[in-house]
């Protein structure tokens, strides 16, 4: 095979040994965007583990000018792609309050986009790639170059997880499976059945593995401090996602972030619900982790959740309350603010409830599950409960989901979808529709032991990469690999197929 692929790689740098086994197995011309610090560079500059036929470093081509914006070459790029720049940039979450480091202007922002559409479209009319291949876009830059490339007619394919954890799928989009193909080898009579099913592969059990595996590590915290604080760091002056950390800075900000996390986590424990008891019906709305993609790029105008909260509450049916938990992994992100949780809490209708707490036995109790787009809305369907959601996801064709548009649709959405009976069957087709279209991978466990490899357990990304060490850690996995290359593979090759005819 002589296809050209373009590949997206970012500092996790988990997809060089798939873009290895593409080039040396099935002989593609391989291409590459790489978004990686000054250290990891460096590997790329020496290695010849992966060949490459040309590599484009990102932050080599986006640089800090004063030069005005060209605002009509902007609009220029808004009409002829169809993207709305300035609604990806504003949810870009080092544009935004997220970033505690720096503060960019508009035009910076505005600078920045500009490069990128420029050498976006210089490297796409250079290559002229048959394929883009992705893990999903998680920032505005990969997500602009991944809406050019489908705007100009490069096939892209991207992994995702399905919603059935450990099953993942290649597809152009987030929210659906493309060129749909169904088995009927799963024939459930009951709704225990179903749920005995979805244990083993439950959101439950991927939450329980990032609070235990992702940054677990005192000792790989200590090593990464004193390496971050005693060698060199020349990012803040190249890369604009660096800007303005400094060591102090970010010492700064960890010793401040360590205290509120604390401190938020008492509150957490002495304010939230343990034990509820559902005198009366109550509709579940589960809280999403923030900063993430399924808010930032999944549902942007949706990323006020407490304004949201305050929408859904308006809308309920008299008799009936609104439960919201907290995320569990919202750990991983200091918590949220405590004037948050207290806004939440002073909803005269509202119960908060400790993210300790099982979804599960949460939505078993519930009418009805709310959620932005997150894993509740399809696990609410195994437990015989209606959802809405807000953003479009592969479960939304399950007819006991509904799909708003705006928050005015609220109260209605909430009476029709209480008065929804789910059928088994509707499930049924679902599963052997994701059994069909999807393929087992442990994606986590790969990017865990990547973490642990090269970065301290996930605490430091800028890090030097040994080209031995490397070697040896694409051949244990070697295997893996292999088996995903061959999956991305019969994407292709299904794709070239019908492209023929």
């Amino acid at each position: 095979m002589n296809s050209k692929i373009i590949f997206w790689i970012n500092d996790d740098l988990v997809q060089i040994g798939l873009t290895k086994i593409l080039q040396e197995k099935y002989n593609f011309e391989n291409y590459a965007i790489l978004n990686i610090t000054e250290k990891q560079k460096q590997f790329f500059q020496k290695q010849r583990l992966v060949k490459f036929n040309k590599i484009w470093y990102y932050h080599d081509h986006i640089h800090k000018t004063s030069k005005t914006p060209d605002l009509a070459y902007l609009k220029s790029i808004e009409e002829k792609y169809k993207i709305n720049l300035w609604l990806l940039a504003s949810n870009e979450r080092f544009f935004s309050e997220f970033n505690k480091f720096y503060k960019f202007s508009q035009n910076e922002i505005l600078s920045i986009l500009e490069q990128e559409c420029k050498l976006f479209e210089n490297i796409i009319d250079k290559v002229q790639p048959d394929f883009f291949l992705a893990a999903v876009t998680t920032l505005h830059h990969d997500h602009l170059f991944y809406e050019i490339c489908k705007a100009k007619g490069v096939k892209v394919l991207m992994i995702k997880p399905s919603f059935l954890l450990g099953k993942f799928i290649i597809s152009s989009e987030t929210d659906t499976i493309e060129n749909i193909q169904s088995s009927t080898s799963y024939h459930f009579s009951s709704l225990t059945e179903l749920q005995n099913y979805l244990k083993k592969y439950s959101s439950n059990i991927q939450v329980k593995r990032n609070l235990n595996e992702f940054q677990s590590s005192k000792r790989d915290y200590l090593q990464a401090a004193v390496q971050f604080l005693f060698s060199a760091n020349s990012n803040p002056k190249t890369h604009y996602t660096y800007y303005g950390r400094s060591k102090f800075a970010v010492l700064k900000n960890m010793i401040v972030y360590t205290i509120k996390r604390r401190y938020r986590k008492n509150f957490i424990n002495k304010n939230l619900i343990y034990d509820f008891e559902n005198k009366k019906p109550f509709i579940y709305f589960p809280l999403h982790i923030e900063q993430e993609r399924g808010l930032l790029i999944d549902a942007p105008f949706y990323t006020n959740q407490i304004e949201l909260i305050r929408n859904i509450a308006k809308s309920l049916p008299v008799g009936y309350d609104l439960y919201v938990k907290e995320h569990p992994t919202q750990v991983l992100r200091g918590w949220r603010s405590i004037s948050d949780y207290k806004q939440i809490m002073d909803l005269p209708n509202v119960t908060l409830i400790h993210p300790s707490i099982k979804s599960e036995d949460i939505i078993k109790k519930s009418s009805l599950v709310v959620t932005i787009g997150g894993t509740s809305g399809l696990e609410a369907a195994f437990y015989g409960k209606p959802s809405i959601i807000f953003t479009d996801q592969e479960y939304s064709i399950l007819p006991s989901v509904h799909k708003i548009k705006t928050t005015n649709e609220l109260p209605n959405a909430i009476k029709t979808s209480l008065k929804k009976q789910l059928r088994i069957s509707d499930l049924n087709n679902y599963i052997n529709l994701i059994e069909s279209n999807s393929f087992e991978f442990d994606f986590h466990r790969l990017s865990v032991e990547f973490d642990n490899y090269f970065h301290l357990g996930g605490f430091l990304a800028d890090v030097k990469i040994p080209i031995n060490k490397m070697k040896s850690f694409l051949e244990q996995n070697n295997g893996d690999y292999e088996k995903l290359a061959a999956e991305f593979v019969k994407k292709i090759q299904k794709y070239e197929h019908q492209k023929s005819l």
